[in-house]
């Protein structure tokens, strides 16, 4: 019994689990695996990152602009000779340059310089080397701002010159139109604003002839997301003919690009975000708790059934022993079984057997009272009772009847006969103070009935009875009719 439980119901938890598991899985991944749900994430961190970018560039211009109009900084461009020029500017690079990186501790600058008019380096901070070095032909933008008396920023990355930085300029406001330049690290730059908002690496890409190329990512950026930006470049290049933000899909990832506006002329670098191919991660992994719910509930069902089978099978195994017991002779044998639910079979069956085996039962108390009241089968063992002798007659003391009185009985119509052998038989159990409301009058004639047609078939001739108390018990005696 117990296997049998535990099976029925270790199935059921099992199909439930797995059910349940799949179902909420599917559910799971179709509501987490959207493609338009994918591909405005991927749109929206795009955007996200591309507008902190900026501002941080904004930021960036704002404060070197303040320091570009700072009397020390004029008084550098002013010196008389070009060396004493240099000279000042590297000194005055070097004093922006230690207040910038405790300005800006997420992407501390790496490079300040000072440029002339036709963006011409005068000096830059740490070495005096690059003095002279024309960037304003590199890097376009930067001479038309300075020449125009304009601040700005660009983002400037050039293999022949090893430059990656995202770079803000402002005039100096003096008779020669000079100006400062601040480069923080592009990559370090990136890396603060991915973990400031998309958080799963960024790319920047800038055109390279008809086509575009990666050339600068943030720190944590998976190989795999960089190889999808690869792969997507063909689309990523309309994010600078159109200046919108382009989306695509690789794979099952989306790819989402949008045109840096604010760095320069907006056409010259973008950056690029690859979203995963589930809006949570880890989403299929969520509906595995279930299973570990179904191994539970598999734990429980093993103990609960075991318990549960014993609860049951000790008492039956018990019943089933005392049976063989009685069927093997030993008629005395009953069941003793105190049990919720299978204590009232054992009590029918305990009086199946004292039926069987013709015991009566004992319905006294501790103290030896009665705790039942007199049942019908009392009623049909006073009324079995039979002492008549032939012909009406009989020893014992019981009464004779004369031929009149015989002749009297036989001539009694049967009905007014059945009624008045009832009221007699019912006035004389009353007399002797025993309970008569179970002994209704159709079971009574029905009985008498019964009894007469044995007795007829015993002496050969019609029978009627007659009551009689001997003082101690109520007795149907036999009459035989002539």
């Amino acid at each position: 019994m117990r296997n049998k439980i535990i099976a029925v119901n270790a199935v059921i938890v099992i199909i439930l689990g797995l059910l349940s598991f799949f179902i909420v899985r599917q559910q799971v991944i179709s509501a987490t695996s959207s493609a338009t749900l994918l591909s405005e994430r991927a749109k929206r961190d795009v955007q996200g990152a591309s507008a902190r970018l900026q501002v941080d560039a904004l930021r960036a211009e704002r404060w070197i602009a303040s320091k570009a109009i700072e009397p020390a900084t004029k008084d550098a461009v002013s010196r008389a000779t070009p060396a004493a020029r240099g000279d000042a500017a590297t000194a005055v690079c070097d004093a922006i340059l230690a207040q910038a990186k405790q300005q800006f501790t997420s992407s501390p600058p790496a490079l300040v310089m000072v440029v002339d008019s036709q963006g011409k380096i005068v000096g830059r901070n740490g070495s005096s080397l690059s003095r002279g070095d024309d960037i304003g032909t590199a890097y376009p933008l930067l001479k038309a701002a300075i020449s125009k008396g304009q601040s700005g920023a660009d983002v400037w990355v050039s293999k022949e010159r090893s430059d990656q930085f995202l770079a803000v300029y402002a005039p100096i406001r003096d008779d020669h139109g000079h100006g400062v330049v601040l480069g923080m690290p592009i990559n370090d730059e990136l890396a603060a604003v991915n973990e400031a908002t998309a958080g799963r690496g960024l790319v920047l890409v800038v055109p390279a002839g008809d086509d575009v190329r990666i050339a600068a990512n943030s720190a944590n950026t998976p190989e795999e997301t960089k190889a999808t930006a690869d792969k997507a470049k063909a689309d990523v290049k309309n994010a600078f003919s159109t200046g919108k933000v382009v989306t695509t899909q690789v794979g099952d990832t989306f790819v989402a690009a949008a045109p840096l506006e604010g760095l320069g002329d907006g056409k010259h670098a973008a950056l690029v975000v690859v979203s995963p191919p589930s809006l949570i991660e880890g989403a299929q992994a969520m509906a595995l708790p279930i299973l570990g719910v179904m191994v539970l509930g598999l734990i429980l069902v093993v103990v609960a059934g075991w318990f549960l089978g014993g609860y049951m099978a000790t008492p039956i195994g018990d019943m089933e022993e005392t049976l063989l017991a009685v069927i093997n002779g030993q008629t005395d044998r009953r069941i003793e079984l105190d049990h919720a639910e299978l204590g009232g079979l054992a009590f029918r069956i305990n009086q199946l057997l004292n039926q069987l085996m013709g015991i009566e039962e004992d319905t006294t108390d501790d103290q030896g009272r009665v705790s039942k009241a007199p049942t019908a089968a009392d009623f049909r063992d006073a009324m079995a009772v039979d002492r008549s002798g032939g012909g009406g007659g009989g020893g014992g003391g019981e009464p004779q009847l004369s031929p009149a009185q015989i002749q009297a009985l036989a001539a009694e119509p049967p009905a007014q006969y059945y009624a008045r052998l009832y009221r007699e038989y019912i006035t004389a159990k009353k007399a002797l103070g025993e309970e008569t409301s179970h002994i209704t009058e159709a079971t009574f004639n029905t009985r008498i009935q019964g009894m007469e047609q044995d007795a007829g078939q015993k002496h050969g001739r019609a029978v009627r009875y007659q009551v009689h108390t001997n003082g101690r018990e109520v007795v149907l005696l036999a009459v035989p009719l002539p």
